[in-house]
């Protein structure tokens, strides 16, 4: 079978709950890059709340899928980034532990049952320290929304590459 090669960039969460609200503007500053420089054609840019059918299909039939959602760690760093891959064989296997941490983990499994599973999943988890009422995220969380941005556009490269190469 063909790799397939359509990309989902996902940024999940809820925009009006301050540091929740990081996957929804790394999106958008995603959309603010691309007016100038286009992004791959086959290229979706989507924010979701996390309900697992909808990231199912936002990402049903994609060869690459980048999600960006914040992660709440107790004691947790702000602004920390975490960066978690898993290719297809990793994902066709059973969970060994519990990832509902990451808010994917229900989406993960359920498509993995329904056999409607990414080609290749990474997932951006930022460390959040408030998800209280409001769209301004705190400092720490803010200012890695320009890096992560670079490193979700490197993703893209990089996989676009890998595929032309074959």
């Amino acid at each position: 079978m063909a790799a397939a090669t359509r990309i989902a960039v996902i940024g999940v969460g809820n925009e009006f709950r301050r540091d929740d609200g990081v996957g929804w503007a790394v999106v958008e500053r995603l959309r603010a890059h691309a007016v100038g420089r286009p992004l791959p054609p086959g290229t979706v840019l989507a924010t979701c709340d996390g309900d697992p059918g909808r990231l199912i299909g936002l990402w049903e039939g994609a060869g690459l899928v980048v999600v960006v959602d914040a992660a709440h760690a107790h004691p947790g760093q702000p602004g920390r980034v975490h960066r978690i891959e898993l290719d297809a064989e990793r994902l066709n296997r059973p969970p060994t532990t519990s990832s509902h941490g990451l808010g994917l983990g229900e989406a993960v499994e359920l498509a993995r049952v329904l056999g409607r599973l990414p080609q290749r999943l990474v997932v951006y988890a930022v460390e959040g320290g408030d998800s209280s009422l409001g769209t301004a995220m705190s400092g720490a969380v803010a200012a890695v929304v320009g890096p992560l941005t670079d490193s979700v556009e490197d993703e893209i490269v990089r996989y676009r590459d890998a595929a032309a190469r074959g």
